[in-house]
């Protein structure tokens, strides 16, 4: 039976649906952006490691139908950018450890985030950084870039994978701070004035 607070019209901002009653919803649908994501690196990676090819023609999936998306610094930048907005929009409806967590990983997601500005101001610009003849990143400076940002989108989803995990299991103070009804608890019902 829905409540009657329930039944009432939503009347918040976007950023309190996202910490309510939305937060479900935009956090799956943010996981399975991520998802296709880490898809297309590890396709690459098989593409490269497994059946031995160039890393200029380890595309992924989507670089084999659209090449020229993929070796653009429009793809990888606005990525990046979705990624630090995401994090940032849905960490309002994380609380106690699993808000630790997340914000881990928006930390780290920042600096990714910084290093592919980096590469996306220099393959716009034509202007390469470090010395170097194509668009290169601080890190690139000592790792292969393929290898480099598998590292980065993993140490990023790592900690999203615990504070999700944490989310959905909270300990009796964090159910009672939830502002959302992911852990299958009930959020605290909206006052409409």
């Amino acid at each position: 039976m829905v409540s009657r607070a329930e039944a009432q019209p939503y009347r918040g901002g976007l950023s309190q649906w996202l910490s309510g009653r939305g937060h479900r919803l935009a956090l799956n649908g943010f996981m399975v952006i991520v998802l296709a994501h880490w898809a297309e690196h590890l396709t690459q990676a098989y593409q490269i490691w497994v059946l031995g090819w160039p890393v200029p023609k380890s595309k992924g999936a989507l670089g084999l139908a659209y090449p020229w998306l993929v070796t653009s610094e429009w793809l990888h930048y606005g990525y990046a950018l979705v990624m630090l907005v995401g994090l940032w929009l849905l960490r309002g409806g994380f609380v106690g450890r699993a808000r630790i967590w997340w914000m881990v990983a928006f930390a780290i997601q920042f600096w990714h985030h910084i290093e592919h500005l980096l590469l996306f101001i220099q393959a716009q610009t034509g202007t390469f950084f470090f010395g170097r003849a194509v668009p290169t990143s601080v890190l690139q400076l000592v790792f292969p870039r393929v290898e480099l940002h598998l590292f980065y989108n993993t140490i990023v989803f790592l900690p999203m994978v615990v504070a999700v995990w944490l989310h959905m299991r909270p300990n009796r103070a964090e159910a009672q701070q939830a502002t959302c009804a992911c852990a299958g608890t009930r959020a605290p019902a909206l006052s409409v004035a």
